[in-house]
């Protein structure tokens, strides 16, 4: 898998990284997380509690210094669920760097993600994100991340749909990756299903072990 930066390449890992997402909200459904790497430290944040920040469409992905890297936005009018990417803080000004927008098939529904900077180079999120368990795939078919559920390794209990992982192949932007989880928490929600069951074919294999 060849990748770069879309976003920011000091968050392009060399080896296969695992971070540990932590959504944060206390009023609605994607007003914050919390992004750590497999030491603990804080990477990601993303505070966004303002009364009408789902109405407004808008959240900023911040490192842990609080520095702006991307903000998502929602495009109105849309016939689909359509939302596009701008480096840094805002969009006043600025051209998107990427947009994501849902896509029907008959008995299938994915969420196809375009590069404006590189035509080819194009994403395809399958599975189900309400679930924490689905994968982003290149042009070449390859997986670049994914998301799972997490085990505690101590009880060997499911933890909740609060505390989920990202797994990056080597060379895939980090940043980028987690502005597309800011994405998907906005287009299908947590309402579609509850925290107890998950879909039959998810594998013991695809679930990742808290240690």
């Amino acid at each position: 898998m060849k990748a770069g930066a879309i976003v920011e390449e000091g968050f392009i890992y060399e080896e296969e990284t695992l971070l540990t997402v932590l959504k944060t909200s206390l009023f609605f459904t994607g007003d914050g997380f919390s992004v750590y790497d497999p030491k603990g430290t804080l990477i990601f944040r993303v505070d966004s509690y303002e009364p009408d920040a789902r109405e407004k469409g808008e959240l900023v992905l911040m490192d842990a210094a609080g520095r702006c890297l991307l903000t998502v936005r929602r495009k109105r009018p849309s016939l689909h669920q359509r939302w596009e990417g701008f480096l840094g803080e805002g969009i006043d000004g600025k051209k998107p760097i990427f947009s994501v927008k849902r896509s029907s098939i008959i008995g299938r529904s994915s969420v196809t993600v375009e590069i404006y900077s590189n035509p080819g180079e194009d994403y395809q999120i399958e599975g189900s994100f309400s679930h924490r368990c689905c994968t982003i795939f290149n042009a070449a078919k390859e997986s670049v991340a994914e998301i799972r559920r997490k085990v505690d390794a101590s009880t060997h209990v499911m933890l909740g749909k609060d505390v989920f992982t990202l797994c990056l192949k080597p060379g895939f932007d980090g940043a980028f990756a987690m502005g597309l989880v800011l994405v998907l928490d906005q287009i299908t929600g947590d309402d579609d299903s509850d925290d107890t069951g998950l879909p039959v074919d998810i594998a013991a294999d695809d679930l990742t072990t808290v240690t």
